[in-house]
């Protein structure tokens, strides 16, 4: 059930950890520390150092805070609270976040994914008649449990809210995907999610259309893909129109737009398919969801596609996503489903009529 004074009662993270009255540590260093040192300063709580897991290398400074190992923490038999700053679906590491939050109190603080915004609790309270909306617009029991638990995470940073997910292949077959689809991969990163899309439908397809920015990875996913039949290789990101905009150089799935970094070319699904049916769209897009989904509004109004969507790069997708997709095709179904993963990334809409 959706009890909107309950979430109101909640601590946040941070007054969670105020009301310990513990030092604080950091757990994990790079761009997630970065945000969550911003974050504290924001809510002015006082970071008493930071550690990684045993094994990584150590004697090195991060923000003038010499790096410790969690054995070396823990063995000063001082009490601390800990204040997560990564992300993982590794069960070994899981099961190491598990085991410290049995210790100590443990945190996972909700920044965001891409860009600067901090989720804040009164924001997303402020916005209770959108959390209704959103909440009744949900198909089934399982999404609306999803929905109000990952409400509650990320208030709260309490990973007992994620103790239910979904396995790999649920998300498929909640879809009804067959044979016979003509499959969008936006953000089709090295060929990994054509890859399982091929697996789970055995190899039968009608056409793929796979689209991914990244020079690097567009390049494996062309090495990859490349012995299939019947399928479109893109370099460019989807958005909202045709063009080109500079994106972030980075390693892995995360190319994002950017300040700085280099020109990549920029496709709306709407362009690329023209008067082409399409059944089944996946956007996996860094933060650009709402351009993309923007710039897919033809196929999505005409062809009804089944859809898979990220709703957790910016702190209020949750919301956002589901309320404008609704207003593209109100015939659609709603769905939202998370695979087993620290913190709640990976979150995802699935639509279908």
């Amino acid at each position: 059930m959706l009890d909107i004074n309950e979430l109101d009662s909640l601590p946040s993270w941070a007054e969670r950890l105020k009301k310990a009255s513990l030092p604080v540590y950091i757990y994990g260093m790079g761009d997630g520390c970065e945000k969550l040192l911003r974050a504290f300063e924001q809510e002015k709580i006082v970071c008493s150092g930071i550690f990684v897991s045993d094994g990584f290398k150590r004697d090195k400074v991060f923000h003038g805070f010499r790096l410790m190992s969690m054995s070396e923490l823990e063995r000063t038999g001082r009490q601390f609270a800990a204040a997560c700053a990564f992300g993982t679906d590794l069960p070994e590491v899981m099961e190491r976040i598990d085991a410290l939050a049995k210790r100590h109190l443990l945190v996972f603080p909700e920044t965001a994914v891409i860009g600067s915004e901090f989720f804040s609790k009164q924001k997303l309270l402020s916005r209770a008649d959108d959390i209704i909306k959103v909440y009744e617009l949900l198909e089934d029991r399982a999404s609306r449990s999803v929905f109000v638990n990952i409400l509650k995470f990320r208030i709260t940073g309490d990973i007992s809210y994620l103790s239910e997910y979904s396995e790999p292949d649920e998300v498929y077959r909640l879809l009804d995907i067959g044979s016979d689809e003509v499959y969008a991969d936006l953000g089709a990163y090295n060929g990994d999610t054509v890859e399982s899309f091929l697996r789970f439908t055995g190899g039968r397809y009608r056409h793929i259309y796979a689209v991914e920015p990244s020079r690097r990875n567009f390049s494996k996913c062309v090495k990859k893909c490349l012995p299939l039949d019947n399928i479109t290789l893109i370099n460019a990101a989807v958005s909202d129109r045709d063009g080109t905009a500079v994106f972030s150089d980075g390693a892995g799935r995360q190319q994002t737009l950017s300040a700085n970094g280099i020109q990549a070319a920029i496709r709306s699904l709407d362009s690329i398919l023209g008067d082409t049916e399409c059944t089944f769209i996946k956007y996996d897009v860094e933060g650009e969801d709402i351009p993309a989904l923007l710039g897919s509004r033809k196929v999505i109004e005409s062809c009804c596609p089944k859809l898979r969507t990220g709703i957790y790069h910016r702190p209020y997708d949750i919301l956002d996503i589901p309320l404008l997709l609704h207003e593209m095709q109100p015939k659609y179904k709603l769905y939202m489903r998370r695979p087993r993963y620290y913190p709640a990334w990976d979150l995802e809409l699935i639509a279908r009529i």
